[in-house]
């Protein structure tokens, strides 16, 4: 008989390697960017603060209650940018901006 693990242990365990949550984060972020759907992007972020010690430890990081950082990840939190930088920022990351493939031309 096979040991099975739960998907979301393998996820969180794979988002462990820097390079594996820098990519994650991204695709998550070029999704928001096709269909506007912040949620799975805060899932995201919610994912890599798993793998990297969890909300708590990343809450306290930020000066944060746990129930303060939980909301403002949730679908209902609304973020200001400052605080999703603030975020990704203490999980190794940073915002960047790139030209889109599709950009109108300027005369």
């Amino acid at each position: 008989m096979h040991n099975y693990r739960k998907f979301k242990d393998y996820h969180i365990e794979q988002l462990r390697d820097p390079e594996d949550a820098r990519i994650y984060l991204s695709v998550a972020l070029e999704d928001y960017e096709k269909d506007e759907d912040i949620d799975a992007f805060l899932l995201a972020i919610k994912d890599v603060a798993e793998a990297q010690g969890g909300i708590s430890k990343l809450a306290e990081r930020l000066s944060l209650t746990n129930e303060g950082l939980s909301k403002v990840l949730t679908e209902n939190g609304n973020p200001q940018i400052n605080t999703i930088r603030q975020i990704l920022h203490e999980l190794g990351f940073k915002f960047s901006i790139e030209a889109r493939e599709n950009r109108p031309h300027t005369v």
